[in-house]
């Protein structure tokens, strides 16, 4: 049961606009954004680091950044999100069955993980979860693969949707239909 209800059609100018500005050219809002939109500040303000998380402009390719948002939501039990971005994004960006249920259920040492950069992706989101930092013997492995640049947008990104899972998780946004459950992947 949601604790927050989204917005619905038909919406105020200044709703649309947002919700619009949200997502892709004739695709329905998300019911998150639609939640988010009850608090139209916020939700104007998150456009901004939201796009730049989302966009070319991220140093981190898109697979990567597939992996961050996958591992971080389904580590904090964030169904919503996570369905959402398996849903538009793990085919798109090569993620297999295999590692999609790995992200979801498993580990960077699964056999399914044959690129050391996709494991440290991993291992780097496990220890942000866990200890809300990097550790020294981590760290290092990481700067071999990754720039100063990456590793800031690593770390950024996976607190950005550390709070939108909290968000989610918090409002009980409702699940959307079709994207895939945890227990579909197991």
């Amino acid at each position: 049961m949601t604790r927050i209800d989204p917005v619905q059609p038909p919406y105020a100018p200044d709703v649309a606009q947002r919700l619009e500005a949200m997502m892709p050219p004739g695709v329905p809002p998300l019911g998150l954004f639609r939640t988010f939109a009850r608090n139209l500040p916020m939700a104007t303000a998150m456009g901004g680091w939201g796009g730049y998380e989302l966009s070319r402009r991220l140093s981190l390719p898109m697979r990567d950044r597939e992996i961050i948002i996958d591992r971080t939501c389904a580590r904090c039990g964030c169904e919503y999100e996570w369905g959402v971005h398996v849903a538009f994004f793990a085919d798109r960006v090569g993620l297999s069955d295999q590692q999609v249920a790995s992200l979801t259920h498993g580990g960077a040492s699964d056999g399914c993980w044959t690129d050391e950069r996709d494991r440290l992706l991993i291992e780097g989101v496990d220890a942000l979860h866990d200890t809300s930092a990097i550790t020294d013997g981590l760290w290092p492995r990481m700067t071999r693969l990754f720039t100063e640049e990456q590793m800031l947008d690593l770390m950024m990104l996976c607190g950005w949707y550390h709070a939108i899972s909290f968000a989610a998780n918090g409002a009980r946004v409702a699940l959307e239909e079709g994207a895939p459950r945890f227990a579909d992947v197991s």
